[in-house]
């Protein structure tokens, strides 16, 4: 493009745009930049500026175009590739979002917001290996960059969280007063089972942000109240104000719903417990009708069984998952800390691998009947294997431990023929009403929050297991976790010869694994073995009559 001569835009005439910027008012910033683009019709600042100016109004599309005018007048400018992407980012063009933060690091190197946005978008993308490097670099040219200690930490935290706590701890060396450092730390302390550590790195978050209204709900599940314990007040007072935002109103209802718990308060308990659960289904918009369409929407897919893997076409893999499945809080935490306890087993904990490679698939379904041909689900089992193979573990045999993969049985049973299925069953009330109690940080539980929703959910889930069963049959290692608990020794051995595993003593022993465990179950699969939990609902039947009702035929 040739841009003709033009006079200089005054440096107070740039100044005085940034003033209204930073004041917020961004409407007047706006129409001050087009009149002086009627004047300087080609300075890629102004485009910028005004790129900036409509992503704070939320009109992206004009944001976008403001962004991508600016490096087409000028290509090398390498904030506005860099502004550019981080909108691609947020709108989850992720590829088109590297190739921005790419540009703007090759036409300069020493930029660390590039490189750490740009860990960011490899980080969704599962490439790993690529986004630490990237943190690296950020840290390389500013060493003092939290965020990408940060960054490069919760990486981490998902397959080294030994060294994940280590980078936390640098930065927090470098800002003391680095509230989301101590709650991330805390976090991974309590996926490693040290309580304590984790009880001291919520505390230091609360007291360093006094509003912190996670560390407050994260920090209640820890600990046991008693009623002078200061931190109740300090809630409280919390939730009682105006402008609190709904998010923070439910971590803090639940928070709350906890204290009363400890102190026997029944009444505040449910109180504080139903208003969190109400909170959070508004929030995450939830109908029970997405979720039955999903299922019903399998059914159709497996009418005719589909197309199951031959050992030609298998490609050799030493890798050998054992998929763990069940309504959450069923046991599967339990069941996978007993077999990764197993010399010859890695634990890998809930993962979304199976979710995101079938999803899409479903709902190409919808308008394409014959989608899921062999193509597709030779597709699926070399997309899990990789998946697999990029947690680099020694073990063969991995654990995959995702409850509501209980889902996805058909599309496991074809293209891993050879799996391990491992089902949980747990008394009906003792499941739903462990899941009402607890608040799931994950989108995907959104029937928990209402007795209606959870017992039809509930009714969902075994009317697809008898499908699954009755179209796979022996296939599925059913296991109770009552029996387990009574039985603890004979459910083990039967569970370790169906998995193929010759015995091993550490797998009774399982609370002393020291594997990180990240579910709500974190701290109890450190005890060891007790019965009675199934029973706990008793207690408050009065109040859970409606979940009751809704669970007689279980």
């Amino acid at each position: 493009m040739n841009i003709k001569p033009q006079k200089t835009l005054a440096r107070e005439q740039v100044e005085f745009v940034m003033t209204l910027y930073s004041k917020g008012h961004m409407k007047e910033a706006i129409n001050e930049i087009k009149s002086l683009n009627e004047k300087y019709p080609n300075v890629p600042l102004l485009f910028n500026l005004m790129g900036a100016c409509y992503k704070s109004l939320s009109d992206i599309d004009a944001a976008v175009q403001m962004f991508k005018t600016a490096t087409k007048i000028k290509p090398d400018y390498a904030e506005a590739h860099f502004n550019l992407g981080v909108i691609l980012k947020d709108l989850g063009k992720l590829k088109e979002a590297v190739d921005c933060f790419q540009k703007s690091i090759a036409i300069q190197p020493n930029y660390p917001d590039a490189h750490n946005n740009l860990g960011n978008a490899l980080v969704d993308l599962d490439q790993r290996e690529a986004a630490i490097e990237s943190y690296e670099w950020a840290i390389a040219y500013k060493p003092d960059y939290t965020q990408a200690y940060l960054n490069l930490a919760i990486l981490f935290s998902k397959f080294d969280p030994i060294k994940a706590v280590d980078y936390y701890k640098k930065a927090i060396i470098i800002d003391s007063n680095y509230d989301a450092a101590y709650f991330n730390l805390a976090s991974t302390y309590r996926h490693l089972g040290l309580k304590d550590e984790a009880i001291a790195a919520y505390e230091k978050a609360i007291e360093i942000k006094p509003d912190y209204a996670d560390a407050h709900k994260n920090l209640s599940a820890m600990k046991k109240y008693n009623k002078n314990d200061s931190q109740i007040l300090q809630m409280e007072l919390l939730l009682s104000k105006n402008d609190l935002n709904e998010s923070d109103q439910i971590s803090l209802n639940f928070a709350l719903a906890k204290v009363n718990e400890d102190l026997g308060n029944e009444d505040d308990f449910f109180k504080f417990l139903n208003k969190g659960n109400k909170l959070r289904k508004k929030e995450l918009n939830y109908t029970f009708n997405k979720d039955k369409e999903v299922i019903l929407k399998i059914k159709e897919v497996f009418k005719t069984p589909l197309y199951q893997v031959k050992k030609p076409s298998i490609k050799k893999t030493v890798l050998k998952p054992i998929f763990i499945v069940g309504m959450p809080r069923s046991g599967t935490s339990l069941v996978e800390q007993i077999i990764s306890s197993h010399n010859e087993v890695y634990g890998a904990g809930e993962l979304d691998f199976l979710a995101k490679i079938v999803a899409p698939g479903l709902k190409e379904s919808i308008n394409n009947k014959n989608f899921f041909t062999e193509k597709a689900i030779l597709s699926i089992r070399e997309k899990y294997l990789k998946s697999l193979s990029s947690l680099n573990t020694s073990e063969s045999f991995i654990t995959d431990k995702m409850p509501l993969n209980f889902r996805f049985i058909g599309f496991i049973l074809s293209a891993f023929p050879e799996a391990k299925i491992i089902h949980l069953n747990r008394d009906a009330m003792a499941t739903c009403w462990s899941i009402y109690k607890h608040y799931f940080k994950s989108n995907g539980n959104g029937y928990a929050h209402n007795f209606k929703d959870l017992a039809a959910y509930y009714s969902l889930y075994k009317e697809l297991m008898v499908f699954w069963n009755d179209l796979y049959p022996n296939k599925i290692f059913d296991i109770s976790y009552e029996d387990l608990t009574i039985n603890q020794e004979d459910e083990t051995r039967k569970l370790l010869k169906y998995c193929e595993l010759d015995w091993d003593e550490n797998c009774l022993d399982f609370h002393t694994n020291t594997r990180a465990v990240k579910t709500t179950s974190a701290l109890q699969v450190r005890q060891k073995m007790y019965q009675g939990s199934s029973e706990a609902w008793k207690k408050y039947e009065v109040h859970l009559q409606p979940l009751l009702n809704g669970l007689t035929s279980f």
